[in-house]
């Protein structure tokens, strides 16, 4: 284990922020870290980074204390913020060989390190440009590259794909891939949720400062249903005739809508319409609908008080 993390505990001026937050994160992995606003992401992150200390609990990385061992830590990860931190003066290749000076690389090892991380992160051509004059998208790759400098056993990416256009979000989700099958652990906090689900080996859903689920996304999404097969009626009475006729998951009145179980396979689908709209009259249209992350963020946070810890 790459990250192991055990009952962290942090209040600031009287309120937990973080009460008893335990996980753990395998060499290579791709781990994501998914809450509200204020749920306890980013003072998890930093508490791993080395730029907070703990109240309580404790945590390893690459198998160093964070507390006892906070030099040795900071050897074998780098974090990268939501905004880039750039020299926007500098080109991009003076911003990488500066990085590499200052993790104590020799003039002649930056300038070929930073040679090598502008082929990997495609900015050969922008190489010379003052990193002001970058893209979005483009700050965001050197952003990376300069984390990459010091070869990192683990990264932490707080919302690396925030402000980004979904082109340059898509190239990013292949960066942050090839680096993880590279060997490196990656520890990511995001608001896009699809994005937890297309790059997380593991998810740890956090609320008020509490884990209140965690697993693969597929597990996740387990946890909140079956799919569903919703429906919309052609009118009013066509509503309240299929209401009446079956047992349902939901039903809205106002949108003429309702949703039923089902296991997703077409020959379920296909008996559950004909039972349901006999004549073929009744429905207008109709889909299946897979949980998704998003259902899972909706019904586990908001309340974590009241809310019993549920783990796959």
């Amino acid at each position: 284990m790459m990250c192991e993390v055990t009952g962290l505990r942090k209040a600031y001026g009287g309120l937990d922020v973080l009460n008893g937050v335990s996980f753990s994160v395998a060499r290579g992995e791709i781990f994501a870290l998914l809450g509200p606003n204020g749920a306890g992401k980013t003072t998890t992150v930093r508490i791993l980074a080395t730029l907070t200390r703990a109240d309580g609990g404790g945590a390893r990385i690459a198998g160093f204390d964070v507390h006892r061992d906070r030099g040795l830590v900071r050897r074998e990860i780098s974090l990268t913020g939501q905004y880039a931190a750039l020299d926007g003066m500098q080109t991009g290749e003076e911003n990488l060989r500066m990085m590499g000076q200052l993790v104590g690389l020799s003039r002649r090892q930056a300038r070929e390190r930073a040679r090598e991380l502008l082929v990997r992160f495609e900015l050969t051509d922008a190489a010379r440009r003052f990193a002001k004059t970058y893209s979005g998208g483009m700050r965001r790759r050197l952003d990376i590259a300069a984390g990459l400098v010091g070869e990192p056993s683990v990264i932490f990416l707080d919302e690396p794909t925030t402000g980004l256009d979904p082109r340059s979000r898509k190239t990013m989700w292949d960066i942050i891939a090839e680096l993880a099958a590279s060997g490196v652990t990656i520890v990511l906090t995001t608001q896009y949720l699809e994005e937890a689900d297309r790059l997380a080996d593991r998810i740890t859903l956090i609320d008020g400062g509490r884990i209140v689920a965690e697993g693969t996304p597929a597990e996740l999404k387990r946890l909140v249903g079956v799919q569903r097969l919703d429906i919309r009626a052609a009118n009013r009475e066509a509503f309240s005739r299929i209401a009446a006729s079956r047992e349902h998951v939901t039903a809205d009145g106002a949108a003429l809508t309702l949703s039923f179980a089902t296991d997703g396979a077409a020959r379920h689908v296909r008996e559950l319409l004909n039972g349901i709209d006999p004549g073929n009259c009744d429905v207008h249209e109709f889909s299946v609908h897979q949980p998704t992350l998003d259902d899972v963020f909706l019904s586990l946070t908001g309340n974590a008080a009241v809310k019993d810890e549920a783990r796959v």
